[in-house]
């Protein structure tokens, strides 16, 4: 596949200011079972910006998959598959709660690639949060476009035994929670919340548990078991989790920090380091 046109995309920038309203950090916490809400002035939990900064497109904006339509602020890839891979943060300081902050966006690479499952596109995007302090977080995100397939993934072992590891969080990510998370982040991709798509056209079989909301409980089980704020956290998505299993979070200590990842049915879905 030739990225020629796609090339074009590379460079392109685009500016978003919000206000970090406690209510949609507050939804989330609930949801996790997290008591105790924030508010104005409180530090933003880890990760939580991606609750904020929405793309909200009308309805004839939207791809069929539920997605923004290609060729806005990212390259109209040519592939109906899409996700958000993995990525890299690095933790300048806090954002606050009640603040105002701008996300510059940045399209740093386009690159295509052939794999065993076909033709792949790889969009590097960079962000820079910035509140009334100045830079708070620089981040990559990594999002691949794929093939359409008529098999997907089979359903995770139920039967498989918890995995051994120095720290163990069970969460089970039900249809409500995943439906919850998507609305929160304003994430329209009908695979988190829309059973007869996910399995009848992205050949899933069951709802796929968002790959942030895993990065999210992998930060905050770093931190919490760590007891002292992250400097950096990087993670990677390596095969899909479902709904309607337990999603075990676990971790270690590592020279620079912690090793983390999610787990399910004996595989690890998600792994990520933090420092």
């Amino acid at each position: 596949m030739s990225t020629v046109d796609l090339a074009a995309w590379i460079g392109r920038s685009e500016t978003l200011v919000d206000t970090l309203d406690p209510a949609r950090s507050n939804a989330l916490r609930a949801a996790l079972g997290e008591t105790g809400p924030l508010g104005k002035g409180d530090a933003l939990p880890l990760l939580h910006h991606w609750l904020y900064f929405w793309n909200v497109a009308p309805p004839a904006g939207l791809g069929v998959d539920g997605h923004p339509a290609k060729g806005g602020f990212l390259p109209p890839v040519p592939l109906p598959r899409r996700m958000w891979a993995g990525g890299a943060l690095t933790f300048h300081g806090d954002l606050v709660l009640g603040e105002t902050v701008t996300r510059v966006s940045t399209v740093r690479n386009v690159e295509a690639k052939s794999g065993k499952s076909g033709d792949l596109v790889f969009v590097t995007v960079e962000h820079a949060l910035s509140g009334a302090n100045g830079l708070a977080i620089s981040e990559r995100q990594d999002i691949v476009y794929k093939q359409a397939s008529a098999t997907g993934p089979a359903m995770p072992d139920a039967a498989a035994p918890a995995p051994e590891a120095p720290w163990r969080r069970e969460v089970m990510p039900d249809a409500v929670l995943l439906f919850r998370y998507s609305a929160l982040t304003m994430n329209g991709h009908r695979i988190h919340y829309d059973r007869p798509y996910a399995q009848q056209e992205e050949a899933y079989p069951a709802l796929v548990v968002h790959g942030p909301l895993q990065a999210t409980l992998l930060a905050e089980a770093a931190a919490g078991t760590l007891g002292r704020p992250l400097r950096t956290f990087a993670f990677r998505g390596m095969v899909p989790a479902f709904d309607g299993l337990p999603l075990y979070v676990c971790g270690e200590p590592s020279a620079e920090g912690a090793s983390v990842w999610t787990a399910q049915g004996g595989i690890r879905n998600m792994t990520a380091s933090a420092t």
